[in-house]
């Protein structure tokens, strides 16, 4: 996987949120190509796509969760991201399952692909939601039976035109089976 890079680097964390380190080659023609193509076309070119190893799980068991990112044009494109988060996953709309708020660092910084480069990522999400209550004490809660939806995106600026990609799976109870 290509690195990516805060676009203000001075040292610090220039991980590519994809937990790989850069190579610390010299750049290239290529990637000053990367550095031209506009940000809204990049957002565009950049297709996501989110997969579960099921369809069904019951309650309480380890959803595997795979996102695929894959840069569609034959040349490199840098994808801007207002913060050290390139990418993220949410359960009906909370952040890796959770209403804890998260902080990162608000340094921008870059999603960047080669020409055509796909990157793959897995994560397994315990199958509970994590709940903050009464200040800071924290409660891992069972989720109700029913379907949810598990999205992937790219953390660009905003949301609108923010590449990514949903599916549904179904928790069901053990009495349902």
């Amino acid at each position: 996987m290509g690195p990516s890079r805060s676009r203000r680097s001075t040292g610090g964390d220039s991980r590519d949120g994809l937990g790989t380190e850069p190579d610390g080659s010299r750049p290239s023609v290529t990637d000053h190509l990367a550095t031209l193509v506009p940000p809204a076309v990049a957002r565009r070119a950049v297709a996501v796509s989110v997969g579960t190893d099921r369809d069904v799980y019951e309650r309480d068991d380890p959803v595997e969760i795979t996102v695929e990112f894959k840069n569609r044009l034959p040349i490199p494109v840098e994808l801007p991201t207002p913060g050290q988060r390139r990418w993220g996953w949410t359960v009906d709309g909370e952040l890796e399952a959770s209403d804890e708020r998260r902080y990162t660092r608000e340094q921008p910084a870059t999603f960047d692909f080669r020409g055509g480069e796909r990157k793959r990522v897995s994560v397994t999400w315990n199958g509970r939601l994590e709940r903050v209550r009464h200040g800071n004490r924290r409660e891992s809660v069972l989720p109700e039976p029913g379907e949810y939806e598990i999205r992937a995106f790219v953390a660009t600026q905003g949301t609108d035109g923010s590449p990514g990609d949903s599916t549904t799976i179904t928790l069901r109870s053990s009495i349902d089976s």
